[in-house]
C-alpha cells in the first residue's frame, strides 16, 4: 500500500485473499478513506468494510480516469505502479532472491522510500548505502 506523496507499507502475504488483506488494510487505513485499486476482485468488499473505493480496469485498457471533467485524471494507481517499477529495477541486479531473504530487501527498500524526504544530505545517503552493502553482503552470503 502507498499513500500518494507519502509512506509505503510492504507486506509479504501467504495468499491473495480478502481475509488476508482485510486486517492489513484495517490496521493501516482509516475508515471512510478513499482507496484506488485495479480491477482485481480481491478489492470488491472494500465498500462493505467501510472504505470508499475507485478502480481502473487495466484489462479494458484503462489506466487513469477523469470523473469530474476537470482534465485531471485522479483515478489511477500510477503511484504504486511506479513504486513497483523502482523496486524491480533495484532488485534486478541481484538476479533472484530467496523467499527467505526477500523480506530483508523489501524492508530496506521500504525504509529508503519512506525516509527519502528526511535523508536528503548526500553524506547521509552514502553512509546508509555503503553501510548496508557491507552489512547486507555479509548477512546474505551466509
Amino acid at each position: 500500500m502507498i499513500q500518494r506523496g507519502g509512506q509505503v507499507g510492504l507486506h509479504m502475504l501467504p495468499n491473495v485473499q480478502q481475509k488476508t488483506i482485510k486486517p492489513i488494510i484495517e490496521a493501516a487505513v482509516a475508515k471512510s478513506s478513499l482507496l484506488y485499486t485495479d480491477e482485481y476482485d480481491i478489492y470488491d468488499r472494500l465498500p462493505v468494510w467501510g472504505y470508499q473505493h475507485q478502480s481502473v480496469c487495466h484489462s479494458k485498457g484503462e489506466y487513469a480516469r477523469d470523473e469530474d471533467g476537470d482534465g485531471f485524471h485522479e483515478i489511477h494507481i500510477n503511484t504504486m505502479e511506479g513504486f513497483w517499477s523502482l523496486l524491480r529495477s533495484w532488485l534486478r541486479p541481484h538476479r533472484g532472491i530467496s523467499q527467505e531473504k526477500l523480506p530483508i530487501y523489501l524492508g530496506f527498500f521500504q525504509f529508503v522510500h519512506n525516509a527519502r524526504k528526511r535523508l536528503t544530505h548526500p553524506l547521509i545517503l552514502t553512509l546508509i548505502v555503503q553501510g548496508n552493502k557491507r552489512i547486507l553482503g555479509q548477512f546474505l552470503s551466509c
